[in-house]
């Protein structure tokens, strides 16, 4: 000791730490149980190889993880409140504490009854910890947390479930997803069964969910679905009740075993007796105006029935249930208002003798399903046709009314002009976005499709600031129509608009497309566009339905939120070939 540095006395050298480490880990391995080592906060620091026949776990999943977060849950498999928890309690007062017949998670994502001893201990010089131990338990104390009846909730329980309620079921917009994570929330913790009948916007009552937890996990039983009767208006039935907005009540097989006053009991006694339910709750599901449905959870592998004492926390989360579907319903019929409305903007494509054209239209996925991204196509004389692709600003119904107006006068100008080169029918319709329209700025190809005496196809063209057209020759070589790029619509600025013109080879594919097709918030746009000519040029000899859904399902970027519309036309083989 007389040799060593001054300020060192009692601090370990490394190579005293990483001795202590290996005695350590061969302290764990020497043990004939699973043993795991823990630091003063709850994470693994080490532990032996029998955790891999008991826990299903390498050692290396283990180590830096917390311990009570990765393997500790309640019954139900949901993770253990910490409050709770007495293993941690023990880790925190540095007291020996032992439990039976507690739930741990194994690797494959099943539970596992484990008994457990935690014993504090140091796990270096001058750094404390724990030892925790799992093993099997005795049969007794397995029976002793197996007596199938249901621990009451504690206030912070109560609390809990009710904030998880709000969060899941607010965090979806549909419908049969917020029932699904209702039943999931609700079976097993309070019940073996959830039942969701729900009123239409006709008042016909549908049966639309049933759920069942058997073998640890959640069964939808579909042979319980479907329509129900109407719901009668003076029956006293606990179900009738709640679809009529009535107050939450209790129910048993006994409730519906006298002569049934409606179809509705009818069904009631069906569903007691193919569930075996021997108690249930049941409750209105309200939204903010009208009932929209009731919720019936029920026991029948758990001895203890439900009490008045329950009906509070049911109410709580159907009021929740309500809120949510009440908005869900709301989006639901935007939707459809929206969807509808598409439709009847994007046009019917015309027939063009000898020539094959189809279009696509994909809604942007997390808006009101309707927006800016707009085509046209229309016949202009005898051998001429007009062809349009555009995109206004934004993917909302007020993006698709501005679309409408662009595509209406754009229609009106080229039918006015139909000689006129469509750089000048474009620039009469920027004058007009600028003065008529309600539409912040645009963008557009506007081209004129013609057949010339050599029977070949010609195209000509300008672009207001849109991504380039792609034509794709039936050898599979692809390539972006880059010329007439001018500046798009709605700036202010005048400036001469270009055309171009090029002669479409037989057989060959031009699309015209959206940016939804080739933008991502992650990568450019050149990496976009050079993705759609590689996969565009393989699918050179794909039937022209196929080739656009294969790029909708290829290309299209995964984290795209705008919408995408395609037009893509292919024309004949040559007249030698016919």
């Amino acid at each position: 000791m007389d040799d060593a540095a001054p300020g060192t006395e009692g601090t370990p050298v490394p190579g005293h730490q990483a001795r202590s480490g290996a005695l350590l880990d061969e302290a764990l391995e020497s043990l004939q149980t699973c043993a795991i080592t823990v630091d003063d906060d709850g994470l693994i620091v080490a532990a032996n190889s029998a955790v891999q026949s008991l826990l299903g776990r390498d050692v290396s999943e283990l180590v830096g993880q917390d311990f009570h977060d990765l393997l500790h849950r309640d019954r139900h498999g949901h993770s253990m409140p910490r409050t709770r928890c007495q293993m941690r309690k023990a880790l925190l007062t540095r007291e020996t504490r032992h439990g039976d017949a507690e739930w741990f998670a194994l690797g494959n994502g099943t539970l596992v009854q484990l008994s457990w001893l935690v014993t504090p201990c140091t796990l270096s010089p001058g750094v404390a910890g724990a030892l925790t131990m799992l093993y099997e338990p005795k049969q007794e104390d397995m029976h002793h947390g197996d007596d199938r009846h249901s621990a009451p909730l504690t206030e912070l329980d109560r609390l809990a479930l009710l904030a998880e309620t709000t969060t899941q079921l607010t965090s979806t917009l549909d419908v049969d997803e917020a029932l699904h994570r209702l039943a999931a929330l609700t079976v097993p913790r309070l019940a073996d069964w959830a039942v969701f009948d729900l009123l239409t916007e006709r008042d016909e009552v549908r049966r639309v969910l049933v759920v069942e937890h058997k073998d640890g996990i959640l069964v939808e039983r579909d042979d319980l679905q479907g329509p129900m009767p109407p719901v009668p208006a003076e029956s006293p039935m606990p179900l009738s009740r709640a679809l009529r907005g009535a107050a939450s009540s209790l129910a048993g097989p006994a409730t519906y075993q006298g002569l049934p006053d409606s179809g509705i009991a009818v069904e009631q006694q069906r569903l007691f007796t193919e569930t075996g339910m021997h108690s249930a709750v049941i409750a209105p599901i309200r939204g903010l105006r009208d009932v929209l449905g009731a919720l019936t959870l029920g026991r029948a592998q758990r001895h203890d029935a439900f009490t008045p004492a329950d009906l509070p926390l049911l109410e709580d989360l159907t009021r929740r249930a309500g809120l949510a579907l009440d908005n869900a319903r709301l989006y639901q019929r935007q939707r459809k208002v929206a969807e509808t409305m598409q439709r009847h903007l994007l046009p019917q494509l015309p027939f063009l003798p000898g020539l094959e054209m189809t279009a696509r239209y994909v809604p942007a996925p997390d808006a009101s399903s309707v927006g800016g991204d707009w085509y046209d196509a229309f016949a202009l004389a005898a051998h001429a046709h007009a062809l349009a692709i555009g995109d206004v600003v934004g993917h909302d119904i007020d993006a698709a009314a501005g679309m409408a107006q662009v595509r209406n006068m754009l229609r009106a100008f080229a039918w006015s002009y139909p000689e006129a080169a469509p750089s000048a029918v474009v620039t009469r319709l920027d004058e007009a976005v600028m003065h008529i329209a309600e539409v912040p700025m645009a963008t557009m190809i506007l081209a004129r499709l013609t057949l010339g005496e050599d029977t070949l196809w010609r195209l000509h063209w300008t672009n207001a600031g849109h991504p380039p057209p792609l034509l794709v020759t039936h050898d599979g070589q692809a390539r972006y129509l880059g010329e007439a790029h001018g500046i798009l619509l709605g700036t202010g600025v005048t400036r001469p608009r270009p055309d171009a013109v090029t002669v479409l080879p037989p057989r060959a594919t031009l699309l015209l497309y959206t940016d939804g097709l080739v933008e991502s918030p992650h990568l450019s746009i050149d990496h976009g566009l050079d993705r759609l000519r590689r996969h565009a040029a393989s699918l050179a000899h794909r039937s022209l339905d196929s080739f656009c859904d294969a790029l909708l399902d290829q290309v299209r970027p995964s984290d795209n939120d705008d919408d995408v519309a395609m037009i893509a036309l292919r024309t004949p083989r040559p007249v030698q070939e016919l």
